[in-house]
């Protein structure tokens, strides 16, 4: 059995969302957690229909209790009137709630009741290092993905295709996110090129035959799916001229690899770098999301070209994520630029493929990926 890292409150404890994006695992979470809850499925038809025509429904059915039972809303954002009465029982009856959703778009756009900061939120992701232990592998993830289901399955693809399918028809089609569907489709193929990178809103507008305003928009709407991530420019005190913009990075590199057609990722490929720094940013997203850590994650690069993947609060620690296994001068360029160019960094790492760890002569650690997933998960990196 698979443990997920992310660790929920006691029932009635606290009311929260937990958000993700399709097939991380919230629901199977969820009844592992709290087996005697009181649950509504908001993605059964009739649960839908119901409380959709009757929000108030929730609290006539939790009358009947001599004491108000946990309870769980899985996919709320398809009802969000029902947050009002989530509201009501939370602050009137101490009914403690689980909202579950893989979008808050919806309830955001619709003016819907947030509950006001009384809700904490988690966010669940794909499968990390720390969760599969021995069972981890490198090259299965860079080329499966995070999310369960498909890291698991013996022939990824056609999971893949119908995960896509499946975002496509209920994320975006059903909630009427989009006018233009099938541009929509076009423009994940193109935004999937832009993974790791900074976005050229131009070039993919000009290929998908749209405004730059509306590509702007389509982003947007892959961040409020939980699909992908911005990751900001480090800009604090520089002594050269750095890049300013942010990155995207995608939620899951499996869904990167099927939406690029990739094809299969083999090392020492300029995709397998890729994936390899997509996966970088998904283990230290993702401690940083469950361990409350509340760290500040950013990337520094200098209009010169050098550049350096991730840096953690402030220059504590910057990290490179290089795909290798042999690391020569070439692949320290771009942090001894940043320790050039900021005399406070602490750490300087570069995660790799070597097999043994080592410190060069000015005290950048090169860290294979087993030793740096032990670190982090540890508590010792950040």
């Amino acid at each position: 059995m698979i443990t997920r890292r992310l660790q929920l409150p006691p029932p009635a404890e606290e009311t929260f969302f937990l958000w993700g994006s399709r097939q991380t695992g919230k629901t199977t979470l969820l009844r592992e957690h709290y087996p005697g809850a009181f649950w509504v499925d908001l993605l059964k038809a009739e649960e839908y229909r119901s409380y959709l025509e009757r929000p108030e429904l929730l609290r006539e059915e939790l009358s009947s209790y001599a004491a108000p039972p946990f309870v769980v809303v899985d996919e709320v954002q398809k009802v969000p009137g029902l947050l009002d009465e989530v509201q009501w029982l939370h602050e009137n009856r101490g009914v403690r709630f689980a909202l579950c959703g893989s979008s808050a778009r919806k309830v955001r756009r619709g003016h819907a009741n947030l509950l006001g900061g009384r809700a904490i939120r988690y966010e669940l992701q794909g499968f990390v290092s720390a969760e599969l232990g021995d069972e981890w592998r490198l090259e299965r993830m860079l080329n499966h993905g995070y999310l369960p289901s498909i890291y698991l399955a013996s022939n990824p693809k056609k999971r893949l295709n119908a995960y896509v399918a499946d975002y496509l028809k209920e994320e975006i089609a059903a909630e009427g996110v989009v006018r233009n569907l099938p541009v929509f489709s076009g423009f994940l193929n193109l935004a999937s090129l832009s993974d790791t990178e900074l976005v050229n809103y131009s070039t993919i507008a000009r290929d998908c035959g749209v405004s730059s305003q509306t590509i702007k928009e389509y982003f947007t709407i892959l961040e409020d799916t939980l699909l992908g991530k911005w990751l900001p420019a480090y800009r604090k005190r520089p002594k050269r001229r750095v890049i300013s913009s942010p990155k995207f990075y995608f939620s899951d590199v499996g869904v990167v690899n099927f939406l690029a057609k990739r094809g299969t990722l083999e090392p020492g490929s300029e995709l397998y770098g890729k994936a390899f720094e997509n996966w970088c940013f998904h283990e230290l997203n993702a401690y940083n999301l469950y361990c409350d850590s509340f760290a500040e994650l950013s990337y520094w690069r200098l209009a010169s070209g050098y550049e350096v993947d991730f840096i953690v609060n402030d220059l504590a620690i910057a990290i490179e994520a290089k795909a290798v296994a042999r690391i020569t001068s070439d692949h320290l360029k771009g942090l001894r630029a940043l320790k050039q160019d900021q005399n406070t960094v602490g750490r300087a790492i570069v995660v790799c493929l070597a097999p043994k760890p080592r410190r060069t002569d000015d005290g950048i650690e090169i860290m294979p990926v087993r030793d740096f997933c032990q670190a982090l998960w540890a508590g010792e990196m950040f």
